[in-house]
């Protein structure tokens, strides 16, 4: 069986096409149109696969755009797909934490992936990839630098985690001479810290996930782990638990 999962972000589009044998995977900037990135990956994956476009036998998409994608035979919301892909990523977690360009979400689920309770933000940009994106602009670092621009030994306190007032607060304390490593760090630690206790909510849990885009950058992770004094799992394929999801889903549907 050949599927496609596609999970449409609001900063990128991933996605993954499994086959009996193999995986595939792309990622490109969601841009302005979700629903045009949406068949242009659509295409993309199928080109870098090999695989016919006769031969898809479902497709299931994901993420803030999936309403408008036409071609899947089923829409799947993000909290079901991050769950199933997280625990295909991380076998035997049970916890997963999610931070996405504009949402982050911490979701319990059992051993099959299944979602047994989540809680998500996602009514502000606060500690998510896009704050990192405002902030980073505002130090003159490209958002993928920041993790090698941390002083957390000597990091400062960021007292604002609403994105606009953080942007004011980061070009405040550039202004009075504070050194750029010490802001990074205090932006991770904030991030960390309300993510932290988000996943305290939840419970303490024995084996956690971390996926999504920022999931990657090393300051995140050693601050949260740090606040939740427990080890995190990551895999470098975490930005794409969300069209992992999906594709598994589609096989079982």
């Amino acid at each position: 069986m050949i599927t496609v999962g596609i999970d449409i972000g609001s900063t990128a589009t991933k996605a993954v096409l499994f086959t009996e044998k193999e995986e595939f995977y792309h990622v490109m900037p969601t841009g302005w149109s979700p629903k045009t990135t949406g068949e242009e990956i659509y295409k993309k994956i199928i080109e870098i696969s090999g695989c016919a476009e006769k031969n898809i036998d479902k497709i299931v998409v994901t993420g803030y755009g999936r309403e408008t994608i036409s071609f899947a035979q089923k829409v799947i919301t993000e909290i079901t797909c991050h769950a199933k892909g997280a625990s295909y990523l991380v076998p035997g977690a049970d916890l997963v934490i999610d931070i996405g360009g504009q949402d982050s979400k911490v979701i319990k689920i059992d051993d099959s992936g299944r979602v047994i309770d989540f809680i998500m933000n996602d009514k502000c940009a606060a500690g998510t990839g896009k704050f990192l994106e405002v902030t980073a602009t505002a130090l003159g670092l490209d958002v993928s630098e920041m993790a090698r621009h941390c002083d957390f030994q000597n990091m400062v306190s960021i007292n604002s985690m609403c994105t606009v007032f953080a942007e004011s607060e980061v070009i405040s304390l550039l202004a009075q001479g504070t050194a750029k490593e010490k802001i990074v760090a205090g932006l991770h630690n904030s991030i960390a810290s309300r993510i932290a206790n988000m996943s305290k909510k939840l419970g303490s849990e024995a084996k956690i996930a971390f996926t999504g885009g920022v999931a990657l950058n090393r300051g995140i992770q050693e601050m949260l782990q740090e606040h939740l004094n427990a080890d995190l799992v990551v895999s470098e394929k975490s930005q794409f638990a969300g069209a992992i999801g999906a594709a598994l889903l589609a096989r079982e549907s």
